[in-house]
């Protein structure tokens, strides 16, 4: 049997689908405080910088898969546009349901999703984004190939995720960082040295930029494109179906 990385190990594909699950469910509901600590609070400055390539507009469709706790589905629905949180994550969008209650967002759809099987048709979707999603997906191929089959013809994919950076030294220093302080933080405030101890480990085996471009291409867009943050830390890729 094949078999695909779960962190720095390699498991069964359906293995990596319930430990995925299980990690979510664990972190849920200290997701962003998680976030907020790792990240000193740059997670929210890359989001919103992401949401701004996007351009969302009033009357369009957009699904965020991967969506979870809302943070990127508020920023694109305050143009006006109908976003579609989807998860595979029960426990991840209970909490987006309940910030965007807290905060009087409505017109959100909110559904659990396998982003590997999407439950919509052909061509529903003018936008598709995932952040810092698709390196916990199984097969991310598959991934890749159903966001182009629920984008119309014009519509544009967006993904944000960790990368590997290019920057001399900065490298050697965020490597230090993440696999020794992140879990941590993880084990001190959200009591899951594992949990984070994976997420981690899941940035180390994801595709470079360079690679992870062309797996776009694969899945049939166009005009594919990376933006570099912090040399590559993190970064936004775009494709268009034409």
């Amino acid at each position: 049997m094949d078999k695909v990385s779960f962190g720095f190990e390699d498991v069964p594909p359906d293995e990596k689908t319930r430990r995925v699950g299980k990690v979510f469910a664990n972190v849920a509901s200290r997701y962003d405080l998680m976030n907020d600590l790792m990240s000193g609070g740059m997670h929210r400055l890359w989001k919103a910088q992401f949401a701004r390539r996007v351009r969302s507009r009033k009357g369009e469709t957009i699904l965020d898969m991967a969506g979870g706790t809302g943070d990127i589905a508020f920023l694109l629905a305050a143009s006006g546009a109908q976003v579609t949180v989807a998860d595979i994550s029960p426990e991840m969008l209970e909490v987006g349901r309940k910030r965007a209650e807290s905060r009087a967002i409505e017109r959100l759809v909110w559904a659990v999703e396998n982003a590997e099987g999407l439950s919509f048709a052909d061509q529903t979707f003018d936008a598709y984004t995932i952040a810092f999603g698709i390196r916990n997906v199984t097969h991310v191929q598959k991934a890749l190939e159903e966001a182009h089959r629920v984008l119309r013809i014009g519509g544009r994919f967006y993904c944000l995720e960790f990368s590997t950076t290019t920057w001399p030294g900065f490298a050697g220093l965020y490597d230090r960082y993440s696999m020794h302080v992140v879990p941590r933080i993880g084990k001190a405030v959200a009591r899951d040295e594992e949990s984070y101890r994976y997420l981690v480990e899941s940035i180390r085996r994801f595709p470079n930029m360079p690679t992870f471009a062309d797996m776009i291409r694969k899945a049939g867009f166009a005009q594919v494109k990376a933006e570099p943050i912090l040399g590559g830390l993190v970064a936004i890729h775009s494709g268009w179906k034409i």
